[in-house]
């Protein structure tokens, strides 16, 4: 397949100046960055972007593309030189102002694969929260007591003892990386590895602190607070950024991820941000009507139950439920009305229910018989 044209790529003329090249650049770079696109071609148009941008950002190979075109370039923009993408953005990182990784992708610029500036990332820790539906409601801080790996105190995370400190690794030089290089017919190909004798630090302590035996970290229980918002539900985490373990001879601390569990309640069920709750009443009570007192999530309420309510019959306590996360409001309370009916009766209480059940308004099956009645009468009158 043949290449695109480098200026098509970039959408500028060939007559762009060197500031429109950059821009145009800068654009793609920013738009097709895996961090930022997850489509299945983003990468490519990633590196594509950048080689067009290598050859035309420079005068001679410019000029020289601009004569021969792409058989002038002898192979183009060499990948092999870079282990990932945030390599390729530090090569040309001059025209993205510096903390532009950081507004863009999180947390400031990526480091470039090689040599660390300090040990291994700490591990993430996972653990799980219940909340009540009351705590959920409205919110709640809570404090948790977790077992992690904690900076020492004697060595301050370095690993060495006191008053040693440490020398440049034989192994790579103090660079952290190993390189090895190989040839073959398609080219020169680099492979760059950390360095496993200094965990890519380009450092080796001269002494281990006795301490920590030169980890840098020891076996620790932290409390912490957690701000949990109202609204949050089953299923959502929390992300306590460098609160997980420590890194290894200082390296940065792993995240604390909180993962929410919700208590089952006593008298409520969720449904999304609404609460359901069943309200059983007497017969009596839903033929005649009454007003009952009820639990919600903000203490006690009154209701009114109409006189005939039906079985399955709701009443709405408006924003009686659940907070909305990330927005204002609140849910609803729906009271789902029930009859008891009572499995054990007295012979008192049996007698005066059937005394009830031959009431024409009390039951039902006796409005059939009537009109059974009434159109037997109905068809004696016509046959």
């Amino acid at each position: 397949m043949d290449k695109r044209d480098y200026y098509e790529i970039l959408g500028v003329s060939k007559s762009a100046n060197n500031d429109e090249i950059k821009q145009a650049y800068r654009k793609l770079a920013l738009q097709y960055h895996p961090d930022r696109n997850s489509e299945p071609d983003a990468e490519e148009k990633f590196k594509e972007a950048t080689e067009a941008y290598e050859v035309l950002s420079d005068q001679q190979k410019r000029a020289r593309y601009d004569q021969y075109g792409h058989q002038g370039m002898r192979g183009g923009f060499d990948y092999s030189n870079y282990s990932n993408m945030d390599d390729i953005f530090s090569q040309f990182g001059d025209i993205f102002g510096g903390s532009i990784f950081g507004d863009f992708f999180g947390g400031g610029s990526r480091r470039r694969s090689g040599r660390r500036s300090s040990g291994e990332r700490g591990s993430d820790l996972k653990i799980r929260l219940p909340l009540s539906l009351e705590e959920i409601a409205t919110g709640a801080e809570k404090t948790i007591k977790i077992k992690k790996m904690a900076e020492c105190d004697s060595c301050h995370g370095s690993g060495a003892k006191a008053g040693t400190g440490h020398s440049q690794c034989p192994a790579c030089g103090g660079s952290g990386e190993i390189r090895q290089v190989s040839r073959s017919i398609f080219g020169q190909f680099v492979n760059i590895a950390t360095c496993t004798n200094c965990s890519g630090t380009g450092q080796i302590i001269k002494e281990r602190c006795v301490v920590c035996s030169g980890e840098g970290r020891v076996q620790s229980e932290d409390k912490i607070t957690v701000n949990v918002p109202a609204g949050v539900e089953e299923g959502n985490y929390i992300p306590l950024r460098s609160k997980g373990n420590a890194g290894r001879r200082g390296g940065p601390a792993g995240d604390l991820i909180i993962y929410i569990e919700e208590k089952e309640h006593e008298h409520f069920a969720r449904q999304g941000d609404n609460i359901l709750f069943n309200l059983v009443v007497s017969f009596p009570e839903a033929a005649l009507g009454a007003e009952l007192e009820i639990p919600t999530l903000y203490g006690k309420e009154n209701v009114k139950v109409d006189a005939g309510t039906q079985p399955g019959s709701t009443i709405t306590l408006k924003e009686k439920g659940i907070s909305h996360l990330n927005s204002h409001g609140k849910g609803d309370m729906i009271v789902v009305v029930n009859i008891h009916v009572p499995t054990k009766l007295s012979s008192k209480e049996k007698a005066i229910i059937k005394d009830l059940a031959a009431i024409e308004g009390i039951n039902p099956s006796n409005k059939a018989k009537n009109s059974k009645s009434f159109f037997d009468k109905m068809k004696e009158s016509f046959f």
